[in-house]
């Protein structure tokens, strides 16, 4: 591990692009980030408190009561330690950049191990980290075993390794492994997984240690440590909602940090040697407090309701107004825009209500990542237990998280007209069209998520139109402006939450949230937009389930459409169809809004 300050990165970027276990390229080293053990002690990191993001976390990993922390912030003082993250020098075969002065059509390049370098170099020449390391679909990753894989099997070979490059593409079958004993293999090959050329996995996961190995045996695979699939981290949000004042309980939870290792009521005497908690705890008995401890412990292992659910709950009760009172609460403040402010034509016909977000604080955590193939939470905003993900440290306590403050608008459909929409036989075979996509897409990616509906693929798409009309006049860019698409479709309750967000204690600066009051201008230019495409009929006339194009979750939408960035998408631009939300060519009957 490194001990040297080699870059920076943003707190935010922990959490997402390179979180513990991620590849990326120093100045002059290639590296992996560091799992938690390889941070700074909690004691130096600023803790951050969301009881219900705590209670989601426990009930998806297991871990019992887990914290949640910051990632280290830079010491801008003069003549300050600065805080950093560990990482580790990965991988540890190198490519020589040889002085060739040839004029052949190949480019041959030596492969060397870390053990032959000295001081970063080879025979005074420099080196680069190979792009090409081994990785299996549990996350852990490994270098090469160069000579196994050229020689075709186990080898007492100890002669040189050459990287020959024919041409200048750089594509795999360009690429080719050779020895100096007579041994060759191209690198096309190790695409192969069916003949598993790559040899199986030992389990390494060099973010945690050198020594760091844990049981596997899964195949491994090729990866390009650059390539996109190289790391998925699996974040949690929530917004935070201000729970109500319940007595002992609020005051339990307030205590928590110091009641959660109470396991009987003679525990209680070692807790109330603080003062301060002795104080808090002054008017209830112990058994009152001991009985409220296990209600909390036992409310930890069983979430009452998923994360957006709660949210929903939250903003439908909140009460009519402008925002322009005193905020009751700094992390949460809602009202319902009146109708008569932003209601002014029938194209807002299908909606049933506008909310203005003054306030809403965000919290972000990190529980772990995949390789490979992204696994997304479902519609409720929950990871399933039984996901394969790579750990961030050996035995992790606590997770890292950033808080976000800003604003945002809330727009409720009408759930009457979604019923009625959802009975019309041109909708039902749309649907049926979407769902099988979807199933093709479960037995090629071997995944049990479950088709999320028509009315999340309305709220979706519907969603993705309004940020881009959003972002030519709030003041953000549209990759600022995030989404929340809430399809409660037990409750009958349909809704999207489009929000700008910053860590910066004081929030954002008000652009989106008054974009409310001209909401039915931006559904207009959405639904007009959304019309067409510039990829059309070929677009509008996608078949899901078509085998060739491998767009199965996608109806009626391609980046000239309805496709936005990935920051902002909840979903990484799958479940789309524009013909859902507006007519287009070719399928002018299944769309919730009529255009005139």
């Amino acid at each position: 591990m490194t001990t040297k300050a080699n870059g920076q990165l943003r707190r935010g970027q922990l959490l997402t692009t390179y979180g513990p276990g991620a590849l990326f390229d120093l100045p002059r080293h290639a590296a992996i980030i560091g799992g938690l053990d390889a941070w700074p002690p909690t004691s130096a990191l600023e803790e951050i408190s969301e009881p219900r993001l705590a209670r989601i976390i426990q009930h998806i990993t297991g871990i019992s009561h887990p914290r949640l922390y910051a990632p280290p912030a830079a010491d801008d003082a003069p003549g300050g330690k600065p805080l950093g993250v560990g990482v580790y020098r990965f991988p540890e075969w190198f490519v020589v950049q040889e002085n060739d002065q040839s004029s052949s059509r190949v480019r041959s390049r030596r492969l060397v191990p870390r053990r032959a370098l000295e001081r970063d170099r080879y025979n005074k020449l420099p080196v680069v980290a190979t792009r090409f390391i081994a990785a299996c679909s549990r996350g852990h990753v490994d270098d090469i075993d160069w000579r196994t894989f050229v020689h075709r099997g186990k080898t007492d070979c100890r002669q040189q390794l050459w990287l020959d490059e024919h041409g200048t593409s750089g594509d795999l079958s360009d690429l080719k492994v050779r020895c100096e004993c007579g041994a060759e293999r191209s690198m096309i090959e190790a695409r192969n997984r069916a003949a598993h050329p790559l040899g199986w996995c030992s389990g390494r996961r060099p973010w945690l240690g050198l020594d760091s190995n844990e049981e596997c045996g899964e195949p491994l695979r090729l990866l390009i440590r650059t390539a996109s699939n190289a790391y998925f981290p699996q974040v949690l949000a929530v917004l935070s909602i201000p729970e109500p004042d319940q007595g002992i309980d609020a005051v339990v939870a307030e205590l928590w940090n110091e009641l959660y290792i109470v396991e009987e009521i003679g525990d209680l005497r070692l807790v109330k040697r603080k003062a301060d908690v002795a104080q808090k705890l002054a008017a209830f008995t112990d058994v009152d407090i001991f009985a409220a401890i296990q209600r909390k412990q036992s409310g930890m292992s069983s979430p009452e309701k998923p994360p957006k659910l709660v949210e929903l709950d939250a903003i439908l009760a909140a009460p009519e107004g402008y925002g322009d009172d005193v905020p009751i609460n700094e992390d949460f403040h809602v009202r319902r825009l009146p109708d008569r402010v932003w209601r002014k034509s029938k194209i807002s016909d299908g909606i049933a209500a506008v909310y203005q977000l003054h306030r809403l604080r965000e919290v972000l955590a990190l529980i772990g990542f995949t390789r490979f193939e992204a696994i997304m939470p479902d519609i409720n905003g929950e990871y399933e237990q039984e996901v394969e993900r790579a750990q961030l440290a050996r035995e992790p306590k606590w997770f890292p998280a950033v808080e976000n403050r800003g604003e945002g608008i809330f727009i409720q459909l009408d759930s009457v007209a979604v019923a009625r929409w959802l009975e019309r036989p041109d909708v039902q075979r749309r649907l049926q069209e979407l769902a099988g996509g979807h199933a093709q897409w479960q037995v090629h990616r071997h995944s049990k998520r479950p088709f999320p509906g028509g009315p999340y693929i309305l709220l979706h798409t519907l969603s993705h139109l309004l940020i881009q009309s959003l972002a030519l006049r709030c003041g953000y860019p549209m990759s600022a402006i995030r989404e929340r698409i809430y399809a409660d479709v037990a409750g009958q309750r349909y809704g999207i939450l489009l929000y700008t967000g910053s860590p910066d204690a004081s929030g954002t600066l008000g652009g989106l949230v008054q974009q409310a009051r001209s909401l039915e201008e931006h559904l207009d230019y959405a639904l007009r937009t959304g019309m067409f495409c510039s990829n059309d009929p070929i677009c509008a006339q996608h078949s899901p389930s078509d085998t060739f194009e491998e767009r199965w979750l996608l109806g009626a939408a391609c980046h000239g459409c309805a496709l936005v960035g990935e920051s902002s998408c909840e979903m990484r631009n799958d479940y789309l169809d524009r013909a859902l939300v507006v007519p287009v060519v070719g399928l002018e009957d299944a769309a919730f809004f009529a255009v005139e």
